[in-house]
């Protein structure tokens, strides 16, 4: 009889990584979508703003808020990060195999996993400058206040090779998480795989021009807009909500 335990460590790391992953992929849709209220009105983007800075529960707006949800966003994009680094080839004799390994089988959900590895280096860095912005500076987002960093202070380039690398490695986590966890199971796998990557396609493609379109009004206002005037604009739009 074999007394030997079995080593659940790498079935826990894989469901953490599992629901870190999910998380972050939801944040990431929500997320984009309430940036691209700024395609509406700057009004609109302000009601989104002081939404997540508390005005309509305390009747004030508290920033402090925002940094709270960008620090817990941080913790879990570092543990999801971190547990993802255990299965990424660490030297050249590993990528070598991995390279001749894809390029042999020409298998698409192996290029998938190409694609979010590649992503998530990408995101690594940029993710992290982008959630520190917004952990010191919670104060300092909507319409005007965005799209001077944007334009002024250079960080539309970055944001746009963020929002490629952040929609392309969510949709694609996501599809690899039902398939992981049997979503596509049922009469047809075959087919409820093709399902799903024509979902993930279409997502990815829709959030990527939401995303641009948001970016480019952030630069558009960038570029017309005088920002003497950000803290009493956004004093005006609590004024008319309380009114």
């Amino acid at each position: 009889m074999n007394n030997k335990k079995i080593d659940k460590m790498p079935a826990r790391l894989d469901l953490t990584q599992s629901i870190t992953g999910l998380i972050l992929g939801l944040f990431i849709m929500g997320h984009i979508l309430l940036e691209g209220s700024i395609l509406i009105s700057n009004e609109m983007m302000y009601k989104v703003t002081i939404m997540f800075e508390g005005y309509y529960f305390f009747g004030e707006t508290y920033p402090g808020i925002v940094s709270f949800l960008a620090a817990a966003i941080f913790v879990i994009f570092i543990v999801h990060a971190a547990i993802a680094l255990r299965k990424i080839p660490d030297n050249y004799r590993q990528h070598k195999i991995m390279k001749k390994h894809v390029l042999g089988m020409k298998h698409e959900d192996t290029s998938l996993w190409i694609i979010q590895l590649t992503t998530g280096f990408i995101m690594f860095f940029i993710g992290s400058v982008h959630l520190y912005i917004m952990i010191a500076e919670p104060s300092n987002i909507g319409p005007l206040a965005s799209s001077f960093r944007v334009v002024h202070e250079h960080m539309g380039p970055l944001y746009f090779l963020l929002l490629l690398s952040v929609v392309s490695h969510a949709f694609i986590g996501l599809y690899r998480l039902a398939m992981k966890w049997g979503f596509m199971e049922g009469k047809n796998t075959k087919v409820s795989r093709a399902r799903f990557k024509l979902l993930m396609r279409s997502l990815v493609v829709v959030y990527i021009l939401v995303g641009s379109f948001s970016l480019a009004k952030y630069t558009y206002i960038g570029y017309t807009h005088d920002y003497t005037d950000v803290k009493k604009y956004k004093s005006k739009i609590i004024d008319l909500r309380a009114h």
